[in-house]
């Protein structure tokens, strides 16, 4: 894909995810709206009868190019790009279920989407929903995303998944592991690591001077020791540490009340100590909008926070909010990084 010279607006390339859910109800819908086109050009990975699928289900004529894997950045800028793979046939997916067959599907779109990026042929990546369960039908030691893309390109720096919404970031110290290790896991170096990591991102995103909340771990953040040492021994000494470095950073405050002291004290992230933690607050305020970014990455990877939403496949009534928000999230930093690049 050629850009003109006055064309600011990154290539994302946009891996359809598990045909068997909303995924490429969302594809379609994407490739539709006029602010996606304002904000970037997507490079869609995937199988055109797959996506034409999703497009009759959204209601939806699609004006897109199709090219192929190898010649796309010949392709003009006018209208989105489709690499058709060719992969699976709509005859073989089984609506509402996951299946190796599905799982394929979008392991294969998915690396193809990272190696576009790992070789600068895209500035970010994004992906509509998948189902972890056939991914593992594919890619047997396929964890999560982050370890996906690990394997993929090689990467070997920190990498931590971040939830987003407008209002709000959420990170996280510690992710899927078993909550009764959660405790074992935490240190002071470690918690200091991650603030910085937040940081960063949100640097990256936009925020010049970003002010983050720092959780606690036990019922009111301690109470002074009495339910626990973790705030007195670990967890205040990295938030001390992290201001003394200059950093906008308080804490460790209850969980039960920091997402409450964030949206109205104006931090824009709250780190908190493992994933249910922040998960739960974060989907309740806005599950429909919610973005799980990666963050770490030599690019910026977005995508929706919803899962594969089986039970509404094929009915037409998918919501793209949160998928959109993913795509401009992923557009924005992409432009700040060129940005920052073109300046040092």
């Amino acid at each position: 894909m050629t850009l003109s010279a006055n064309d600011a607006r990154p290539v994302i390339a946009l891996a359809m995810g598990d045909p068997a859910g909303i995924s490429p109800e969302l594809t379609a819908r994407l490739l539709s709206m006029d602010d996606i086109r304002g904000a970037a050009h997507l490079v869609v990975i995937g199988d055109r009868r797959i996506l034409d699928e999703g497009a009759d289900c959204a209601g939806l004529t699609l004006d897109l190019a199709s090219e192929s894997l190898e010649n796309f950045e010949s392709a003009g800028t006018a209208r989105h790009v489709f690499i058709d793979l060719a992969h699976l046939d709509p005859a073989d997916v089984d609506r509402g279920e996951a299946t190796l067959a599905g799982g394929t599907f979008a392991t294969t779109n998915f690396r193809t989407a990272l190696e576009l990026a790992d070789k600068g042929r895209a500035q970010a990546v994004c992906f509509t929903p998948f189902n972890k369960k056939a991914m593992r039908f594919a890619y047997p030691g396929y964890d999560d995303e982050i370890r996906f893309v690990a394997d993929v390109i090689g990467f070997t720096g920190k990498v931590r998944e971040f939830n987003v919404l407008e209002k709000v970031w959420n990170a996280r110290v510690t992710s899927h592991i078993p909550l009764s290790e959660v405790s074992a896991n935490l240190s002071v170096d470690g918690i200091l690591a991650e603030i910085e990591l937040t940081r960063q991102c949100l640097k990256a995103a936009g925020y010049e001077n970003p002010r983050i909340a720092v959780a606690g771990l036990n019922p009111h953040a301690g109470d002074g020791g009495s339910f626990g040492m973790e705030e007195i021994d670990i967890i205040e000494p990295a938030v001390q540490f992290a201001r003394q470095r200059g950093w906008d950073v308080e804490g460790p405050f209850p969980a039960d009340t920091v997402f409450l002291r964030a949206l109205k004290e104006g931090f824009q992230a709250v780190l908190t100590m493992y994933h249910d933690q922040g998960q739960i607050a974060m989907k309740m305020m806005g599950f429909d909008k919610g973005v799980t970014m990666m963050g770490g990455l030599p690019f910026a990877l977005c995508t929706p926070a919803h899962g594969t939403a089986y039970d509404i496949a094929g009915k037409g009534i998918a919501d793209v909010g949160a998928s959109r928000e993913a795509i401009l999230l992923a557009a924005r930093m992409a432009k700040r990084s060129a940005a920052q690049a073109a300046a040092a």
